[in-house]
């Protein structure tokens, strides 16, 4: 995969070229951009840019001095796209919800289409049990660590409250294992995990984020799963009424993972809220 250096370290990424209009997919913590290799090849017009996020399933730890705050993080999704000289972007998000802060920062120049799947958003940070689990884990002193370690257990992967509540399909072995290993392996990413993990503001300061992104007025597609148990479904709707020119379309027989559990779906909701006429 190409690499690109930022400031916070080596960001690695897949970028399928053309001239099509840009989609950068990003993804949750401790997942990489395999999560949407279900609809990238439905999105054979576009250019489709899936970097991997420094949120866990990175294989390159970051620099001991980054900010990997949660508006850190956003912030450096722009200096990404600035990198890489990319404008009319739409980004995309899904499970994590960070991206939007960059909204609310004022900073989203080169962002011209938005579309937030079944994420973070408002106070729910982090998001219901799963992710209450994991920011416990990076509180508790070798809590990371023991946490990774049952990763590989079918009880961890597919149990009620873990990760059988991203999806409703179980996801292939393979591709969890490839998720995973980076903080398994590695102290310095799970030291990542924890950087960010002990970042999440006061419920105020999330809500107050949230009213900042009103500002945002391009458009805004909202992509929601109606069985959803970690993001609450009411947050689909309050998103798309937040934004000026925001739509909901919502999901039936998904978790979280949409890009999953209805990866066909997702795709034809991106075609149709991304015109390939709408590249210049």
């Amino acid at each position: 995969m190409p690499e690109i250096e930022l400031s916070a370290g080596l960001i690695s990424y897949e970028d399928s070229g053309g001239d099509g209009p840009v989609l950068v997919l990003l993804h949750g913590l401790t997942i990489d951009g395999s999560v949407w290799r279900k609809v990238v090849p439905e999105l054979g017009e576009y250019r489709v840019i899936r970097p991997t996020w420094p949120i866990g399933a990175h294989r390159v730890p970051m620099r001991p001095d980054a900010d990997l705050s949660l508006r850190g993080l956003a912030l450096l999704i722009g200096e990404f796209l600035e990198a890489l000289d990319l404008t009319d972007v739409t980004l995309v998000l899904n499970d994590w919800g960070g991206g939007q802060v960059l909204l609310s920062e004022g900073k989203a120049d080169r962002v011209g289409r938005l579309v937030l799947v079944a994420c973070e958003a408002f106070d729910n940070y982090p998001p219901g049990l799963p992710g209450k689990m994991i920011a416990l884990a990076a509180r508790t002193p070798g809590g990371l660590a023991a946490t990774m370690k049952l990763s590989g257990l079918r009880a961890f992967r597919r149990g009620a409250g873990a990760w059988g509540w991203m999806s409703k399909r179980p996801v292939p072995d393979e591709v969890m294992d490839q998720w995973f290993r980076p903080a398994k392996e590695s102290a310095e990413i799970r030291r990542d995990i924890r950087r960010y993990g002990l970042s999440v503001p006061p419920r105020e300061e999330l809500l107050d984020l949230a009213e900042r992104m009103r500002s945002f007025e391009r458009p805004v597609l909202v992509v929601w799963a109606k069985e959803d148990k970690v993001m609450p479904r009411d947050h689909g709707r309050r998103l798309a009424e937040l934004f000026p020119d925001g739509r909901l379309v919502e999901v039936e027989d998904s978790y979280t993972l949409v890009p999953e559990d209805q990866p066909e779906l997702l795709a034809r909701l991106l075609r149709e809220f991304v015109p390939v006429r709408a590249a210049s």
